[in-house]
């Protein structure tokens, strides 16, 4: 009884958490602020809590999860219509390199050292600060930068190169299996993609770890290891 009692909110509470992430958007997922950490550690706890506890129901998970989604929903609906409070409830961004040369007092600030701020620029590829024209530390903790220009990749412009189109990549074959709607999305059918294999002298799907294409680069076929 107590395992099928368990079984039941546990599956209550995993809806229950699916369906609110859904209410509030991808984008409280793709950048969590400190208010959205606490929020998933209140809300695991409280869902973790009712799950274990023999007096609390299924009935009392939803109303923690509705109560809890709630309260963010609205502080959400805030942020979105007074533009005020966003500073107060998301924070806001801190520049802690300005001109070449780092902020301390807005390092300070954010708790950060030099070896923190090194760490978040060798993240996005640069291993120097005399490289960094300005340094922005966003309200999700990552770091934003822009490079002085003489450290700045040249783009075809600077080249004075033609511009090249741009084509997203498709996974066909991924682990030994087909993604059959992806090859539909590109234009492609079952003929074409035992043809393309048999160019590569391949004869099965399952002998496939990973297979990519792209219109202006063709397909790129990497092969399941051998096994030892």
């Amino acid at each position: 009884m107590h395992i099928l009692s368990t079984t039941t909110e546990l599956i209550v509470g995993f809806i229950a958490l699916f369906l609110m992430t859904k209410i509030l958007g991808k984008v409280s997922l793709a950048q969590i602020t400190i208010f959205d950490f606490i929020s998933a550690v209140v809300l695991g706890e409280l869902v973790g809590n009712a799950i274990y506890d023999d007096e609390v129901n299924a009935g009392s998970i939803l109303f923690a999860i509705g109560l809890w989604g709630s309260l963010i929903f609205i502080m959400e609906f805030f942020t979105q219509k007074f533009r005020g409070s966003r500073k107060l409830l998301e924070g806001s961004p801190s520049i802690v390199i300005r001109d070449g040369h780092c902020d301390k007092k807005e390092m300070k600030k954010n708790k950060m050292d030099v070896n923190q701020l090194q760490n978040l620029l060798r993240q996005k590829g640069v291993f120097s600060i005399r490289e960094v024209a300005f340094a922005i530390i966003e309200t999700d903790g990552s770091v934003s930068v822009m490079k002085k220009p003489e450290y700045e990749n040249p783009t075809l412009s600077d080249m004075g190169l033609p511009q090249k189109p741009v084509y997203l990549p498709f996974t066909f074959i991924n682990d030994g299996k087909v993604d059959w709607e992806n090859l539909k999305k590109a234009g492609f059918d079952e003929a074409w993609l035992k043809k393309t294999l048999q160019k590569h002298h391949i004869d099965h799907y399952e002998e496939v770890f990973h297979l990519e294409w792209k219109q202006d680069e063709g397909v790129h076929i990497s092969k399941m290891p051998a096994e030892s």
